[in-house]
This record gives structure tokens, C-alpha cells and sequence, in this order.
């Protein structure tokens, strides 16, 4: 079941987690104990610090801004690939318009 959680909560889940951390022998007995407070999934506490561990430069992966940028840059080619496609059929069109006695 998907639940959107508002980024209050999220912001919540890990500063508890933080301050959890210490208090466990390793990440994830933290994370259990945490979302069990907090009402949700192990698995969302944990992508949540997952993510923010990326964000912040601790961990290498693809940031949040990163993969919002080349969401829009897909988008975008996509609307020239069609734009290209529409122009190129209309040239054709066009040019064999102009053949026509």
C-alpha cells in the first residue's frame, strides 16, 4: 500500500532515526525501531535515509536534484523528437506539393 507522507514526517522520521542510531547495534535495528514509533514501513524509513545520505554527499549515487534535472531533459527531448517528427512529415508533404504540375 502506497501512503504519501508529508515532508514534515519525513523530516521527523530522520532526525528520530538520528538520535536512534547510537542506542542500536546497526542501522537497520534502528530503522525498525523507529518506523514502529513512527506507524510505517522499515522500508520507507530506510529509502527516506537512504536518499538523504546521497544528498547530502555521504553515499554516491544520483541526487534528488540530479534525478529531477534529467527527468525534465527526457521530457524535453521527447517534445523535440515529436516536433522533429511533425516537421519532417510536413516537408515531405510539402515537397510533394511543389512536384505537382
Amino acid at each position: 500500500m502506497n501512503r504519501k507522507y508529508s515532508p514534515e514526517m519525513r523530516e521527523r522520521g530522520l532526525r528520530m532515526l538520528a538520535e536512534a542510531r547510537p542506542e542500536h547495534p546497526n542501522m537497520m535495528s534502528a530503522v525498525r525501531h523507529v518506523a514502529g514509533l513512527l506507524g510505517m514501513s522499515a522500508e520507507t524509513l530506510r529509502l527516506w535515509q537512504r536518499r538523504y545520505e546521497v544528498d547530502a554527499g555521504a553515499k554516491l549515487g544520483l541526487t534528488t536534484e540530479g534525478a529531477t534535472r534529467i527527468k525534465e531533459l527526457e521530457k524535453e527531448v521527447s517534445e523535440l523528437r515529436k516536433a522533429n517528427e511533425i516537421l519532417k512529415a510536413a516537408s515531405v508533404f510539402f515537397a510533394k506539393e511543389l512536384d505537382r504540375p
